[in-house]
């Protein structure tokens, strides 16, 4: 893969997509505290992971139309917000989640007239964590779907994964989204099949506001190396837009 530039990338903020609000993100961060368990016997430090944290800076334009930048962004809500970055829109392409509190919504006007807010995604549970996007930036299916091929994750893995869900828009009666995998890249040979503890919480038209969920898997759960997103439905899907980020863990992790 060539290098690459920041160009149409995006953010998700707890079901609304404010991409189009978005000035610059001026940090990125995921980060592990250090702990330093040397001992007496030894000749050089020793240190092993400690907690995780994250962060996500960014400015925003004003915008007063209804989902946008500043009717979603000025409730500054006490509880936590998944937020997502994606580099990119394709399948595969890189994205970081994170579930986090916002601290500040600070507005600034400057002299030519541009009205700007700073705001900040402040780790909450379980850090930053980059993943893959296993739809194509947003997804919209206007039925029940499976994809014929899955995105490459380079290998099988041994260590469960998470998986992060935003829901943009629903109409229809009610949707489960899936991961599933497979071996293969188009499950030739190897079916695609569900993960276990890969299904997130089915929606539901009734009272339907724009949603977000973080799942994760066993801990020790072996993932095959591609895997796809799935919609079923019991009474049927108009149109259902969402996002998904996956992370697969590369060793064993604690949250």
């Amino acid at each position: 893969m060539t290098k690459q530039s920041g160009l149409g990338d995006g953010l998700w903020f707890g079901g609304y997509d404010l991409s189009g609000d978005i000035g610059s993100l001026s940090t990125i961060s995921g980060r592990m505290t250090p702990l330093d368990v040397t001992a007496i016997d030894k000749e050089a430090p020793e240190r092993e992971g400690g907690s995780r944290d994250g962060l996500i800076e960014y400015t925003s334009w004003f915008n007063p139309t209804a989902g946008q930048a500043h009717p979603v962004l000025s409730v500054m809500p006490t509880t936590d917000v998944q937020v997502t970055y994606r580099r990119g829109g394709s399948l595969g392409s890189p994205a970081a989640s994170i579930i986090s509190k916002q601290p500040k919504y600070d507005g600034s006007r400057s002299q030519d007239g541009a009205f700007s807010f700073a705001l900040s995604a402040v780790s909450n549970r379980y850090g930053l964590e980059w993943g893959l996007l296993h739809t194509a930036g947003i997804r919209t299916d206007t039925e029940a779907t499976s994809p014929a091929t899955g995105v490459d994750g380079g290998a099988a893995t041994s260590f469960g994964l998470q998986a992060y869900l935003h829901v943009f828009a629903f109409t229809g009666t009610d949707a489960t989204i899936t991961i599933q995998e497979s071996s293969a890249v188009d499950g030739g040979g190897d079916a695609f099949a569900d993960v276990v503890g890969g299904g997130f919480t089915q929606i539901l038209a009734a009272g339907f506001v724009p949603q977000t969920e973080r799942i994760y898997t066993a801990r020790d759960l072996a993932v095959k190396q591609y895997l796809r997103v799935i919609t079923t439905t019991t009474g049927g899907i108009t149109s259902l837009s969402f996002a998904v980020n996956i992370v697969r863990n590369q060793t064993a992790v604690v949250f």
